[in-house]
């Protein structure tokens, strides 16, 4: 997490979700219009996700606020929506009466429920956990690795990433490191400090080793980022380490990406992890033609800056994949558990700028934010009652239910044009042919829109304050 207050992330302007998305494909299709129904779903007031009246297809007519959607013009393919599995995350989950987690999992990752089909998991601890530990124990220098160990993680991580994953078997998962062991670092200490080139070499065989360990465990990890933000040591306050540009690049190009290239369990390789205004240092290390041959995509996180930095790098560098990777609820906003409107702006915004995942921050945190070893008040996208067990859900959760329900991985974003100020939009295509649209209203007032596609529109009245998504064939 980055040193910035988490809450000026929601104070990113609506704006952004207006920015055009960088084309991959050019696409033509026949021209179609749709027929029949137009299922509609809205969050609003004490509406949760809630099946409204179908819209039906009509001649279109000339007015203003209209959404127009050019399935011809597409970009990139969805990889999916989740959350973060940190060790703060699994062990609340843990403490869920088997029958209560089963039914959750199901809800959160079932194909026919939210179908969440992306997580982050961490190499070692990060700030959200019951304590700071990594795989390599110690102050003393361990170059063969030999007290390298994932026993922690036996007890609730590697059990709650099984269960998971049975429940969605097309779930991918992202490590990230907050710190490599102590021994690497300046410092000595898991906190805050920096790297020190002379072990990049044993750090790759440290992360193959974690690979191999959780494969050989039931757990296969598809993707990694060389360190979760780059650019901060958080104040020594929490696991974290600065690495320097040149040192990312050296490590991925020299050592990360090599032994990754022969490995027996590789993972796809995603640099930066960090936040937008980090672009420059995206496109920089992406020049480095040794680097980029290993790299498949960048992390980011949405604390600082505008989601239109991604599209910058995309424009740059089209054949790097854009992901984004951490983001979620203060429990110092007032109102987190309604504020699904925000998210749903922030997420069209993000999926309008070319990003092929969103995936929030923990899963699930207690009444107050914890476990946390660190100085950030984060709220889970669940909440979980340490003592009562009740599950209550945030606004984060229920604005990504109206994207992950209806927006399929290998999905399409398609072009969709029309400003209405105070509303953001996105429009997606799956691969059954059938397409999704989420509308966002942030107006204290009702704001009527309508939807064109091809040569039929549909007319709708969007809520204030609310998440509304459409689907039709």
């Amino acid at each position: 997490m980055s040193n910035f207050n988490r809450r000026e992330f929601l104070k990113i302007s609506a704006a952004t979700a207006a920015v055009t998305a960088v084309p991959e494909v050019m696409e033509a299709f026949a021209s179609v219009a749709p027929e029949g129904e137009i299922q509609v779903w809205s969050t609003f007031k004490d509406q949760r996700h809630a099946k409204q009246q179908p819209l039906r297809w009509s001649a279109p007519r000339k007015t203003n606020n209209v959404i127009q959607v050019d399935a011809s013009r597409q970009y990139q393919q969805v990889l999916g929506f989740g959350a973060a599995f940190t060790d703060a995350a699994c062990f609340t989950l843990n403490r869920l009466d088997a029958d209560v987690r089963k039914q959750l999992f199901n809800e959160l990752f079932g194909p026919a429920e939210m179908g969440l089909s992306v997580s982050r998991i961490c190499v070692g601890s990060s700030d959200y956990a019951t304590r700071a530990y990594n795989y390599s124990e110690g102050t003393e220098p361990d170059p063969e690795l030999q007290r390298f160990s994932i026993d922690h993680d036996r007890e609730y991580i590697l059990p709650i990433l099984r269960e998971a994953r049975a429940t969605n078997p097309d779930l991918w998962l992202l490590a990230s490191p907050w710190s490599p062991p102590a021994w690497m670092k300046f410092n000595k200490s898991m906190l805050g400090g920096s790297m020190r080139r002379y072990w990049l070499g044993v750090y790759a065989q440290y992360f193959d080793r974690f690979l191999a360990a959780y494969a050989a465990a039931g757990v296969r990890v598809n993707s990694i980022t060389s360190q979760n933000e780059v650019d901060t040591d958080q104040d020594g306050r929490m696991p974290a380490c600065i690495w320097p540009q040149e040192y990312e690049i050296e490590f991925v190009r020299d050592h990360l990406g090599p032994v990754m290239a022969k490995s027996a369990n590789p993972a796809d390789i995603w640099i930066l992890d960090h936040n937008y205004n980090l672009w420059g240092r995206a496109i920089c290390e992406l020049e480095d033609e040794g680097a980029r041959k290993y790299v498949k995509g960048i992390a980011w996180h949405g604390y600082v800056g505008s989601p239109d930095a991604m599209t910058r790098v995309k424009n740059t560098y089209p054949a790097i994949d854009n992901f984004w990777t951490e983001g979620g609820p203060d429990f110092d906003t007032p109102g987190y558990e309604t504020e699904w409107a925000k998210w749903g702006d922030q997420f069209a915004g993000i999926l309008r700028n070319s990003a092929r995942s969103i995936i929030a921050w923990n899963y699930a945190l207690d009444e107050k934010g914890k476990p946390n070893i660190g100085p950030f008040n984060c709220a889970g996208m669940v909440t979980i009652h340490s003592a009562t067990k009740e599950i209550t859900r945030s606004g984060q959760y229920w604005a990504m239910r109206h994207f992950a329900s209806h927006i399929r991985r290998d999905a399409r974003i398609v072009h969709s044009t029309g400003e209405i100020a105070g509303v953001s939009h996105v429009v997606a295509k799956n691969l059954d042919g059938s397409f999704a649209a989420v509308l966002t209203n942030t107006n204290k007032e009702d704001v009527s829109a309508t939807l064109s596609a091809d040569s039929s529109s549909a007319t709708l009245v969007l809520t204030p304050d609310s998440v509304t998504t459409l689907t039709w064939s």
